[in-house]
């Protein structure tokens, strides 16, 4: 029998694996370790689709996704961005994952270096190797506000050097990048020359600060990333978009015909309803992660173990580091005796070694309880 691939061997495994299987075996285990937003789907997305599935949209769909839902994807970020948009300059996608590995097939040609923070959303290495390039990893330090520093990221550019990819607001940081970081940042990748994969999968759950998208700063170099999955309590529907110069944009239709043919049509015509429609769920959303995130940080604040105050998203660092142990073993102990599930700060990348993540889309009970225990074992251990 000839051997399986390589490529397919050597994809990194989620470092959360382990410890969601041991807290699954372990009864009575309060999870704060999954990303997901803990609403439902909003009622008026979810009659949509039944109206849809009932009026016949079963069927296949342009690889780029139905035109009504890229018009309305070009439509709000043109109002957003003050900028015109053309609906050959949308991609829909099968989530935003599915956007992203499209863009970099586009982009990517094999050997090419690719620079991802760390911490950072650990599938963007598996993505980056189905492409063919390499990855590169950028720190994001927890004394800097998990903000890139611009002459850490000059050192690591080479001739190989194509594409660079952010996270703003981030996962697992919870950071928002202030305004002028993302217009440095961009004046620093138009010097360098690279392509910007701007994964802005949380644009809309901002608590501090504004919102600052890198992609009207250059339309020509910026692919951006988002989608329904967090804004409006979509994980499962799976879809995402990009928005790219029209050339590349193609390319990345065909890589999806590839991968998935195209997105579901039911679920484009749920996407279409959440973006065309009601908009007070998005902020009743934002406004529950806002109240979690402060109680979050009332308690972990002062026990010494947040020193970076999310600001976006739904997640936080929990610093464990005066434990001295390992975050693996951190995340595995403070199942067996705390009974809270957190997710590894090493899932994220080598800098959040001795973080644990917690996901404020946890109940504020859940939440309050978990952190008081993860309080009370720093205390213990520490």
């Amino acid at each position: 029998m000839k051997p399986l691939s390589q490529l397919a061997e050597q994809l990194p495994r989620s470092g959360i694996r382990a410890v969601m299987e041991i807290a699954r075996e372990t009864p009575g285990t309060i999870s704060l370790a999954v990303g997901e937003p803990s609403f439902k789907t909003p009622a008026h997305i979810i009659d949509a689709a039944c109206a849809a599935a009932y009026d016949g949209h079963t069927r296949y769909t342009p690889n780029a996704g139905i035109n009504e839902l890229r018009a309305a994807v070009a439509a709000r970020y043109a109002e957003r961005w003050k900028q015109p948009i053309a609906v050959n300059e949308v991609l829909i996608g099968s989530g935003a994952v599915n956007a992203i590995l499209a863009s970099l097939i586009a982009v990517v040609e094999e050997g090419d270096e690719v620079l991802v923070p760390d911490p950072g959303w650990p599938n963007y290495g598996a993505q980056i190797q189905i492409a063919r390039g390499v990855q590169v990893t950028y720190p994001m330090r927890s004394e800097n506000g998990y903000l890139p520093d611009l002459e850490e990221l000059d050192r690591l550019v080479t001739p190989k050097t194509k594409v660079v990819i952010t996270n703003n607001p981030s996962n697992p940081c919870g950071v928002v990048w202030p305004k002028e970081t993302v217009e440095a940042f961009m004046a620093w990748a138009q010097r360098r020359d690279l392509w910007v994969i701007a994964d802005e999968i949380y644009e809309d759950l901002v608590y501090v600060g504004k919102m600052v998208s890198a992609a009207p700063i250059d339309r020509e170099r910026v692919i951006f990333i988002s989608g329904c999955s967090k804004s409006y309590a979509m994980t499962g529907w799976r879809i995402g978009w990009a928005i790219a110069p029209a050339a590349l944009i193609a390319l990345s239709s065909k890589a999806q015909e590839a991968v998935v043919s195209c997105p579901s049509d039911i679920s484009q015509r749920a996407a279409l309803a959440a973006l065309t429609g009601p908009q007070e769920c998005v902020e009743e959303m934002r406004q529950a992660y806002h109240r979690r995130r402060d109680l979050v940080q009332s308690i972990l604040q002062p026990a010494g173990l947040l020193p970076a105050v999310p600001s976006g998203a739904f997640y936080a660092l929990a610093d464990m580091r005066s434990t001295g142990l390992p975050s693996q073993e951190v995340a595995i102990r403070l199942i067996k005796e705390e009974g809270i599930a957190t997710a590894p700060g090493t899932a994220f990348g080598v800098m959040a070694e001795g973080f644990v993540r917690i996901s404020l889309a946890s109940s504020e009970e859940e939440l309050r309880v978990g952190c008081e225990r993860i309080v009370a074992f720093a205390d213990r251990v520490g």
